[in-house]
């Protein structure tokens, strides 16, 4: 939302026109030791390696002992093999079934097993669990490595904060700090809650908020954050935020809650998963009633043993697992550059972006203005004139009355300022040591009535008027961003066919930071509530089925943000709106970082469908190998458990 100033003059005339688990998973393996408090690798596969071994032991001797009065030496030796591998499915199975959820990959694990054992497989129904538990490892493992690697990017949560009491230093949770209290940070350690600086200097690493790797130099006065580590100085800070509800608390509840809204994609797995599993339980079943039926010499054990095959091959666990955590790496890999996404919805959002919307000040530009030109008018001096202006806008937080009140440089005493009003998409007006001052653009003359004749002015400009008269106007200059025209190209490149910039500047100052960005077109002289409206005109015009964003502050601009198809915050950290409105919260200043989120999207989408391809083609193959008798349990396992490996390993690559 710009600044009333902002809005020069069209024509000089009265213009009076809200989460879940970081990655949900649908399936209900036994994971044991897929939890919070880590992954265990070595107590995990101890009992996979004695499996292995009774395996083997039991695989020699049973054409040995398949045919003689020592017969039960062979269960003696798989059968435990068989429930120690298999318990948990077996578990898992029977409780989802009092439960009222019959189909899933545990019930079809369980029927194929236990089949195989009434047919005298008992070497292939170890053999099936065996494998599909070692699946289960790789896939708690690759899961633990992606869940990790967002918990390290966000392992900023600070465990204690050292509180200044008279004279000594007690260290105390940073959930037990007040607001107000002071807390010294040591070099190396994290800051602990959102604070001020009030002694000291230092220099502040960043990375894990932002993702950038150059520290950041800190003073006296400045404002930190939780979670940035202390690199150098000794800091003394003010609290100002209780660690509830600071940034980072609120950065950790985003990443971990992400999952809470599911891509299209993730909706459709579930879905499918839920109809494809009983098709296959009764197909299985056909294949093993019918041909014995219907088919001359067909045999039951025959047909009974490529239904079990069929329900290995069958089993859906790779497609539900690898695609949730391919858009968890998504989500992942952008935190680790920065870039917050709320779930992978807008991650699928993303890769349809055809129209780029920026909000120009603080976005494009650095919205540190500068008093570039006072012009005093109709018998005003210079020296008169600055100190009226800055004086009005001395209870505006605006960055343009910031920049008069710097130019001014001296303070504002309270008592000279009364009957402050500001008056939205206009400017100022306030009773300055007895004298009526209005302070804004153009449209506030016309509005109240003065007479002027500086309509067409290059710039950001403040217009001021005096008891009624016409004192002149003071410029103020913005800076572009280092990296704003490369955003603007990088978009082009990914075939974004329209950039646009909204602002409530005038229409020169528009005109001119357009055509240095190369930006397709531009809305100037826009007041706060038609900002929405002109948004809306994009989108209606965007090509069908294409998604427009809006990238705004995040403060100021919170409607439009949440109206966009996805809405981004840019340089947001520190921000409450930003983070609880926007879609997709940039933690730095950088443009360019719209088109990295885009590019991460569209991998992520890449990499999912590339798993749901490989999934269906495999299965698709090894099920008509099965029907024909072509493929054994052996091969079906491949067909199960090696897909979703494959797929699982290739789900990650997105967190690189």
């Amino acid at each position: 939302m710009p600044h009333p100033h902002q809005t020069g003059c069209n024509h000089c005339e009265d213009d009076q026109s809200n989460k879940p688990r970081a990655l949900d998973q649908d399936h209900d393996h036994d994971h044991e030791h897929d939890n919070q408090g880590g992954f265990d690798l070595r107590s995990t596969a101890l009992p996979l390696v004695v499996v292995l071994v009774l395996l083997i032991l039991g695989s020699i001797f049973e054409q040995k002992l398949h045919n003689t009065p020592y017969r039960f030496g062979e269960f003696l030796i798989l059968l435990p093999a068989y429930l120690l591998s298999g318990w948990s499915v077996l578990r898992a199975a029977a409780r989802n079934i009092l439960r009222g959820k019959i189909f899933d990959e545990n019930f079809l694990m369980s029927i194929a097993t236990l089949g195989a054992i009434a047919i005298d497989q008992l070497p292939e129904a170890v053999g099936v669990m065996l494998f599909f538990k070692v699946g289960e490892l790789f896939q708690d493992y690759s899961i633990n490595r992606s869940r990790n690697s967002i918990r390290a990017l966000l392992e900023v949560r600070p465990d204690y904060a050292n509180v200044k009491i008279d004279e000594d230093v007690q260290k105390v949770s940073p959930e037990q700090v007040e607001i107000g209290q002071q807390i010294l940070v040591r070099p190396g350690e994290k800051i602990p809650l959102d604070g001020e600086v009030l002694e000291g200097s230092s220099q502040v690493d960043t990375s894990a908020l932002t993702g950038e790797s150059v520290p950041r130099p800190i003073e006296v006065g400045d404002t930190v954050l939780a979670g940035m580590l202390n690199r150098s100085g000794v800091l003394t800070l003010k609290v100002t935020r209780p660690f509830g509800e600071s940034s980072i608390a609120k950065i950790l509840d985003l990443v971990e809650n992400a999952s809470s809204k599911k891509a299209e994609t993730e909706k459709f797995i579930t879905k499918f998963a839920r109809y494809y599993t009983p098709v296959v339980v009764f197909g299985a079943l056909a294949v093993a009633v019918l041909p014995p039926l219907l088919v001359p010499g067909a045999t039951f054990s025959q047909w009974l043993y490529r239904a079990l095959v069929l329900l290995v091959i069958s089993c859906p666990c790779g497609l539900v697992i690898s695609i949730p955590l391919g858009y968890f790496g998504g989500v992942g890999g952008a935190a680790r550059r920065g870039i917050l996404v709320k779930g992978s919805t807008f991650l699928d959002t993303l890769t349809a972006v055809r129209t780029v919307v920026f909000d120009k000040t603080g976005t494009l530009t650095k919205g540190v203005f500068k008093v570039t030109r006072i012009v005093p008018k109709t018998g005003f001096e210079q020296a008169e004139l600055l100190p009226l202006a800055a004086k009005a806008e001395s209870l505006s937080n605006h960055p343009v009355a910031q920049s008069i009140r710097d130019a001014y440089g001296s303070t504002v005493e309270p008592s000279e300022v009364h009957d402050y009003e500001e008056i939205a998409g206009h400017g100022i007006r306030a009773n300055v040591q007895g004298r009526q001052v209005v302070a804004g653009n153009d449209r506030l003359l016309h509005r109240e009535g003065i007479a002027h004749d500086e309509c067409q002015v290059d710039g950001t400009v403040v217009h001021i008027a005096v008891d009624g008269r016409y004192a002149g106007y003071i410029v103020i200059s913005d800076e572009i961003k280092e990296d704003a025209a490369r955003a603007v190209s990088q978009l082009k490149k990914l075939g974004v066919s329209k950039t646009v910039m909204l602002t409530g500047d005038s229409r020169a100052v528009a005109e001119e930071v357009a055509r240095r960005l190369d930006l397709d077109d531009y809305v100037a002289e826009l007041l706060p509530e038609h900002k929405v409206e002109a948004l809306e005109k994009l989108m209606a015009k965007t090509a069908s089925g294409g998604k427009a964003v809006f990238i705004g502050d995040g403060i100021n601009d919170a409607p439009v943000i949440a109206r966009a198809d996805v809405g981004m915050a840019m340089g947001a950290l520190g921000s409450d709106a930003a983070i609880e409105t926007a879609d997709v919260v940039i933690m730095t200043d950088a443009p360019s970082k719209v088109a990295e989120a885009i590019e991460i999207a569209r991998k992520t989408r890449s990499i999912v469908l590339q798993n749901i391809g490989l999934a269906l083609a495999v299965k698709g193959v090894f099920i008509t190998l099965g029907l024909f008798g072509l493929a054994s349990m052996w091969e079906a396992v491949f067909a199960d458990v090696g897909v979703a490996l494959l797929a699982i390993f290739n789900a990650t690559r997105v967190l690189k």
